[in-house]
């Protein structure tokens, strides 16, 4: 049996230039662009922050923490409250606030650094946010752990860190399941400062009432002054007496 040879034969070498050049001739993948941060983009992909995000717009405080995140190098930790969460508020709680107040109450959950969940066991309290002083009845935010449990305390609210929404070396979004209350805005304000005590009233006869030695002498010296003038006019009327009856 006669076998036919191939019409074209070609050689290892041939193929691997051909190769060679097909795979030169592709252009190179281009990085994906490295967009800016969006925190409201975040928390819209992950979902039920839908009060959240309308709050973070209405304030300007998404904007803050854009601009925050972009500028700067110490990143951020947000506390992310549900929409389940807002919805446990009281009625009229958000209502009874004006525009600078609703500021506050978001940038209260907002620490302008990134905190892993591991960092919390080492924060010292009380934390300071955006929000500002962190002092007695202002904004104190208390952090405590217990093994991977992350406990929120603001002294009117109590909760815990459900979950973790986004976290990427820069921003951290933990959600929690109660909005954080800040005392200065829910608070009892505190009582005033005790009035200074009043300076007891001098006793008479006390020994501050005693007339000192310069005081005596000058009343003395007036009780002189005074007889003797008394002295000298009775004895002028006398000499007068005594002339009219010749």
């Amino acid at each position: 049996m006669v076998m036919k040879k191939p019409l074209f034969h070609l050689s290892p070498l041939l193929i691997f230039l051909l190769h060679s050049t097909t795979t030169l001739a592709q252009p190179a993948a281009a990085p994906a662009p490295a967009g800016p941060t969006n925190v409201t983009k975040i928390l819209e992909k992950a979902g039920q922050f839908t009060l959240l995000i309308r709050l973070m717009k209405a304030t300007s405080v998404a904007d803050q923490i854009d601009h925050q995140l972009n500028d700067s190098n110490n990143g951020m930790t947000l506390f992310a409250p549900s929409d389940n969460a807002f919805a446990g508020l009281s009625s009229g709680t958000l209502n009874s606030l004006n525009d600078q107040q609703k500021v506050a109450l978001i940038q209260f959950h907002v620490i302008p650094s990134y905190i892993t969940v591991s960092q919390f066991q080492t924060m010292s309290n009380p934390i300071r946010t955006n929000a500002g002083d962190s002092s007695p009845y202002k904004y104190p935010l208390n952090v405590t752990t217990f093994g991977n449990s992350v406990n929120i305390s603001t002294g009117i609210t109590n909760t815990s860190v459900s979950g973790t929404v986004y976290t990427d070396g820069q921003l951290a979004v933990y959600q929690v399941d109660k909005v954080l209350l800040p005392w200065d805005l829910f608070g009892a304000k505190p009582p005033a400062p005790a009035p200074a005590p009043a300076k007891p009233k001098k006793k008479a006869g006390s020994a501050d009432d005693t007339p000192d030695d310069t005081t005596l002498a000058t009343s003395g010296a007036s009780s002189l002054k005074v007889t003797v003038q008394n002295v000298v006019v009775f004895g002028f009327a006398m000499v007068a007496a005594t002339m009219l009856s010749r």
